[in-house]
């Protein structure tokens, strides 16, 4: 550990809470329907669409209509990207001649990436051609981003208002998110990927011969646009199979440490717009003081044994720290920073192999998201999720003293206790669930690389992942089965939306008091 790497991450603290305030303000003028610098410009687009659409802007929503709406945007979004992948050789853009998916890999990937997990049993280079990438990726990328921000809009518009019976509009939530904050963002950072080095482009792949005299191809593509989006909407799901460590979705420092602070910055942003909203600041900090502390013990820890290595390492005379699955061009410092952030917010892009981590490395990351991505967390899901731990332990507190459990105004009672506990335990279910089953099951144990606590740890981490909607890989296990593509699908499904719907119940229970 060293006086450079811990001024690196107090810079990025630094600067994630400075911009915390900025575009906590400028998401609640969103949301709240007002003008803003781009309203001349977007606006105009945004009553298009909602003609188009045949959509009343006034016209709000009630909680279950609301999640109606949201459940059949996401299972038309489903339908679309499984049918674009399954027809893939039949598509234009298609420049390596990449054949159709097989059934059970599409499935997986059309769930995981409307699920905002971005799970990938594929290297993206070498299944996925550019239509694809674009139209069916990269957009639900920028649509499941926007469906978290706008579920935690309509649970904090549960805690503000008071005897309303409804919390939003759902298509009007999501048009605005997209138009005036995601897009606008992507744009200028894809500006920015590019002009650091990675590619953007229609192109063939290019061939190259080597210093041997070989062929190689070298994949490119439109990256910088896909990188843009799946960072700023903790998405997470590379162009690259190598991901984030691959040179043409990361190639420096800087691009490294811009996209780390891409990944927190929007989560960060809507716990100020919650205490903007409620009427109380102070409310918003707190919560996110406790999701600061949560961050930094896990940086301190992972940090800390990645660069005191292992006793093994030690005796072998490599001293310095365990760089064993990191890029030289990072180091330590930040591969070990990109692995807490990326774990505790949804994001799971790498920009190392967290299967070559210590024990106490690679256990910050697992513990992350076993909590359920609450330590910022995805785009709006850390949010929400945080707040369903905020309603049990008010309900607990009340009780231990003998006060009407109560939270900025709003009693908190059974109902809303018990939609909680739904959400939280039903992550855990899951997670182990599914790992039992795989431990025991034949064809799932053939796929483990790796036996004894490691292949277990393996198996643990995806579906602890995968129900997370994280989409990171501990590496080390062959996913792309049968039984791994559908056990994990049905895992990302339930991780997503058995923890929205309890959380949309709670917001329109609370919108009626």
């Amino acid at each position: 550990m060293t006086l450079l790497g811990w001024t690196q991450i107090i810079l990025f603290c630094a600067i994630v809470a400075a911009l915390t305030p900025v575009l906590g303000g400028y998401m609640t003028r969103i949301f709240a329907g007002e003008r803003t610098f781009l309203s001349p410009v977007l606006q105009p687009v945004e009553v298009f669409l909602y003609r188009a659409g045949g959509i009343d802007p006034k016209r709000e929503q009630h909680w279950l209509t609301y999640s109606i709406a949201m459940l059949l945007f996401h299972i038309g979004g489903f339908v679309f990207l499984y049918l674009l992948m399954r027809l893939q050789a039949l598509l234009p853009l298609n420049p390596a001649g990449q054949s159709a998916v097989s059934p059970e890999l599409a499935f997986n990937t059309a769930v995981s990436f409307i699920t905002n997990t971005n799970w990938q049993n594929y290297g993206g280079e070498s299944t996925m051609f550019y239509l694809v990438q674009m139209l069916g990726l990269t957009q639900q990328n920028f649509l499941s981003a926007a469906t978290g921000i706008v579920l935690a809009m309509a649970l904090i518009r549960g805690f503000a208002r008071a005897s309303a019976k409804t919390v939003g509009n759902f298509w009007v939530d999501m048009t605005r998110c997209t138009l005036y904050v995601l897009l606008p963002i992507c744009v200028v950072f894809a500006l920015f990927l590019v002009w650091q080095g990675i590619p953007q482009t229609l192109g063939d792949y290019v061939e190259a011969t080597t210093l041997e005299g070989t062929k190689q191809t070298i994949a490119v593509g439109p990256v910088a646009s896909q990188v843009a989006i799946k960072m700023l909407g903790t998405n997470g799901g590379g162009f690259f199979n190598a991901n984030a460590a691959h040179p043409f979705e990361n190639p420096n420092a800087i691009s490294n440490f811009v996209q780390m602070l891409s990944i927190f910055v929007l989560g960060a942003a809507l716990t100020n717009v919650f205490g903007r909203m409620i009427g109380d600041q102070r409310q918003g900090w707190a919560i996110f003081a406790a999701m600061g502390v949560l961050f930094i013990t896990g940086v301190a820890v992972c940090y800390w044994a990645e660069t005191n290595g292992t006793a093994t390492l030690n005796a072998l005379g490599l001293t310095g720290g365990n760089m064993e699955g990191k890029e030289v061009r990072f180091g330590i410092v930040a591969s070990a920073l990109f692995a807490v952030i990326t774990t505790a917010a949804s994001c799971g892009a790498v920009n190392a192999m967290h299967d070559s981590f210590t024990a106490l490395g690679g256990m910050i990351p697992l513990i992350n998201m076993e909590l359920g991505e609450i330590v910022i967390g995805g785009v709006g899901a850390g949010l929400y999720g945080m707040l369903l731990f905020v309603i049990v332990t008010v309900f607990i507190a009340g009780l231990m003293v003998g006060r009407t459990p109560e939270y900025v105004g709003k009693k908190i009672e059974a109902r809303e206790v018990k939609m909680a506990m739904l959400a939280i335990l039903i992550l855990p279910l899951m997670m182990l669930g599914w790992t039992a089953v795989a431990v025991v099951y034949p064809p799932a144990v053939a796929s483990m690389a790796n036996a004894g606590p490691h292949g277990f740890t393996e198996v643990l981490y995806a579906y602890t992942s995968q129900t997370a909607n994280n989409g990171s890989a501990f590496g080390g296990l062959t996913g792309n089965t049968p039984f791994y593509n559908i056990s994990g699908a049905v895992a990302m499904f339930i991780g997503r939306f058995w923890m929205i719907v309890p959380a949309m119940a709670i917001a329109g229970s609370l919108a009626e008091k």
